[in-house]
């Protein structure tokens, strides 16, 4: 197991607009996941996250739909699980992060996954990077 996918990791696959450093820790996450087979866990929301971010991006002209469908390809053929217990913890657990850390409902909900299943987490942002540095959750780190 890899760990807790973040959307921010997941989106730079497709667009490469991360600055140097982000851009080469992403892709370091893809070619650690690709080479080992091993699942990654992503809450419920991941996947309506992605296809908001690929279809704003379709619409603002930055990728094409060919380039969409072979992001998703992509992404269908990585051994990545959907946690259908972080719906039940939306209302709990993500919530009470999402105050005392003041991050979105949507990061809050990568690190309740993480704390919850004792796992790494593979995130850009720094807020989230930052509460799960406060609650002892590691940043995965590729290679």
């Amino acid at each position: 197991m890899i760990g807790v996918l973040d959307a921010s990791v997941t989106m730079t696959w497709l667009l490469n607009d991360a600055a140097d450093k982000d851009q080469a820790y992403s892709f370091g996450v893809l070619a650690a996941q690709r080479a080992s087979q091993s699942r990654c866990v992503v809450p419920v929301t991941w996947a309506l996250e992605i296809a908001n971010v690929v279809a704003r991006s379709e619409a603002k002209g930055l990728v094409t739909e060919t380039q969409s469908g072979a992001f998703l390809e992509l992404l269908q053929a990585l051994n990545i699980e959907t946690d259908a217990a972080s719906a039940a913890q939306a209302l709990t657990g993500t919530l009470q992060l999402a105050r005392r850390f003041r991050l979105s409902s949507y990061d809050a909900s990568y690190l309740e996954l993480a704390l919850r299943l004792r796992l790494p987490i593979a995130a850009l942002d720094s807020d989230l990077l930052k509460a799960a540095r406060q609650c002892g959750v590691k940043r995965v780190e590729p290679g």
